[in-house]
């Protein structure tokens, strides 16, 4: 499943279940939460550490499509950007971006 398949389900799954789909600052700190209990699976070894990354992407996708955006769009670009940057790292060891792409 390509991420804008699953932006659209998880859309629709909110539209269906009468879940919250206008208040963006609501789901922003619901997405919080998710990371938060994403982290404590990952840190107490828990079974269900993917089933909670997977809620994590599935808010930022409700938030994506909130605001009109196709998040699988946002992550290519992304990406791309990502990918173009060039960086060295500084007399204490930590990366330093030393070129910029033409979108920074």
């Amino acid at each position: 499943m390509d991420i804008r398949s699953a932006q659209k389900l998880a859309w629709d799954n909110k539209l269906d279940k009468g879940f919250n789909t206008t208040d963006v600052p609501l789901e922003f700190g619901l997405l919080t939460a998710e990371i938060g209990e994403a982290f404590t699976a990952w840190r107490k070894h828990h079974p269900d550490f993917g089933e909670e990354l997977a809620d994590v992407f599935l808010y930022l996708a409700a938030i994506a499509e909130m605001n009109g955006l196709d998040l699988q769009t946002e992550v290519q670009r992304k990406i791309t950007k990502n990918r173009d940057r060039v960086y060295a790292r500084n007399e204490h060891g930590v990366p330093v971006r030393i070129t910029e792409t033409a979108e920074d």
